[in-house]
């Protein structure tokens, strides 16, 4: 996709398609588009008066050929009411337009942004339309291999000239954000024969290598010389052997303690001995979101060039049921020297946290944050609306909710008491794996919360909102991506704590 910039008048402009983002209104005040209604001899008027097209949320509308103007067409696209106008409101709105067979079928459009000149607004704008109109086709062949989206140009129209620079600054950190969570989107579509642990860890040294990132991987003798027993309890039942993998990237003073970002790398689920049911296993390729979420969060932090020092923990492996595999009953031992006594054995994604949580301590962190597709009670939480986040610095929870808001990838805070606490004590071991289902989120981070050390925490758990069951207006039926704005967001307004 190839990006202009251009200001003044849209009309003198050539273009197949003319892309314009309305306010929903009852009758046209706006100049340019009483331009456009005198131009399409009051076709905008008689879609006004008919309720065709109002400018409600992501409504959209066409007008073909008006004169005056350098395209075959003008495609309306609503934003809903002024008082509710926020960036959202264009990424949904971009996300709609980018799958509208008008402009799919057009090879240069022109985006018209008229008086929004918000930075916020334009890179929303392109975040939606890249996150909108991606498709996964590795795994097609033949005719349904080839993208039918034939939009290779799109020109960016503000009004005054002053704004051209900053447009072009918000494009483009729209576009390496958007990159980042159609990188996450990728992984975790990824089937797990294509994606095993090891292959996980080769694509991190790779796009590491790209990006100027440090790189470690450790395999199974070192993860075992590194004491990680929790985590290698769940690798057990696997052939394929696991790898935890760790990513620096160095944007500041040596002197700056890092950000440590851990994700549950499980890249395929089946339950172990406590096997799932069989139907949406195949679902269970997507639990290594979160070691894709932290993976891309580091490659757009080294893409944006962020001035934060941020280290990834990636543990990776299988959870498979075989002979060798750790049995529910079973007791293992934490790198923290902690004794789990595994209840049950589909929870096994804190295990492998747990472990990772105790690693962060190596790099004295002023901060660690965890993203899993954790527990499927969040879905009784919060559906499919937004993540649930735990913590302990009030502070850190606070910004994750301000990041939140700023990349409408919602968050909600919930505790973590006592009576959660109690629920993770074993009788023959230090803790259980699982408190069973009563408040089945909560306890899960309360487990985790055992084996963070003396530093910030907070855990978000993505299980839910990792896939879309219908399809949004930027976010397509399936893996999400999200995590990776909100991350992105944090990261870029960090303040030491």
């Amino acid at each position: 996709m190839f990006f202009k910039y251009s200001s003044g008048k849209i009309n003198e402009l050539k273009a197949d398609s003319l892309v314009f983002f309305v306010l929903q209104m009852e009758k046209i005040t706006d100049k340019k588009l009483k331009e456009l209604d005198d131009a399409s001899h009051g076709t905008l008027s008689t879609l006004i008066d008919s309720q065709e097209f109002t400018g409600k949320k992501n409504e959209i509308s066409t007008i073909y050929n008006p004169e005056g103007y350098n395209v075959e067409r003008v495609i309306l696209v609503g934003l809903g009411e002024k008082k509710n106008l926020q960036a959202d409101s264009f990424r949904q709105a971009a996300g709609v337009v980018s799958r509208y067979k008008s402009l799919m079928s057009s090879s240069k459009a022109i985006f018209s942004f008229g008086k929004f000149d918000k930075n916020d607004y334009f890179q929303a704008t392109i975040e939606g339309y890249l996150l909108g109109s991606h498709k996964f086709l590795e795994f097609k062949t033949g005719e349904d291999k080839k993208d039918k989206n034939a939009l290779k140009e799109i020109t960016f129209v503000v009004e005054n000239q002053r704004h051209l620079q900053r447009l072009e600054k918000a494009i483009e950190r729209g576009r390496i954000i958007a990159e980042g969570q159609l990188l996450v989107r990728d992984l975790s579509s990824t089937p797990s024969n294509f994606l095993t642990p090891k292959i996980l860890a080769q694509k991190a040294q790779k796009l590491a290598r790209s990006h100027k990132i440090g790189c470690r991987i450790l395999d199974e003798k070192a993860i075992v010389r590194e004491k990680m027993g929790a985590f290698l309890s769940v690798a057990r039942g696997a052939k394929e052997p696991p790898r935890f993998i760790v990513l620096e990237y160095k944007g500041a003073p040596t002197n700056q303690r890092p950000i440590v970002l851990v994700g549950k790398g499980i890249t395929f689920d089946s339950g172990g001995i406590s096997l799932k049911p069989s139907l949406n296993m195949h679902y269970m390729k997507g639990d290594m979101t979160g070691a894709a979420v932290v993976l891309a969060s580091l490659v757009t932090a080294a893409r944006l060039k962020l001035r934060q020092n941020i280290v990834g923990l990636l543990p990776a492996t299988e959870n498979m049921p075989s002979s060798t595999a750790t049995k529910p009953g079973d007791i293992v031992t934490s790198r923290k020297g902690l004794t789990v006594e595994v209840i049950n054995t589909d929870a096994e994604g804190r295990l492998i946290l747990a472990d990772a949580l105790d690693y962060a301590n190596k790099f004295k962190p002023q901060a660690v944050i965890d993203v899993a597709t954790l527990t499927g009670a969040t879905l009784y939480i919060l559906g499919y609306a937004g993540a649930p986040i735990m913590g302990n610095n009030p502070k850190l929870l606070q910004r994750l909710k301000d990041a939140s808001q700023e990349t409408a990838e919602r968050v909600w805070e919930l505790p973590i008491w006592d009576v959660h606490r109690e629920q993770m004590k074993s009788t023959i071991a230090d803790v259980v794996n699982s408190g069973g289902r009563p408040a089945g989120t909560i306890t899960a981070a309360a487990f985790l919360e055992n084996f963070i050390g003396d530093y910030n925490w907070v855990h978000v758990d993505i299980a839910s909102v990792d896939m879309e069951p219908k399809g949004t207006a930027y976010i397509p039926k399936g893996i999400t991506g999200i995590g990776l704005r909100l991350f992105v967001e944090l990261l870029s307004n960090w303040k030491k704590l």
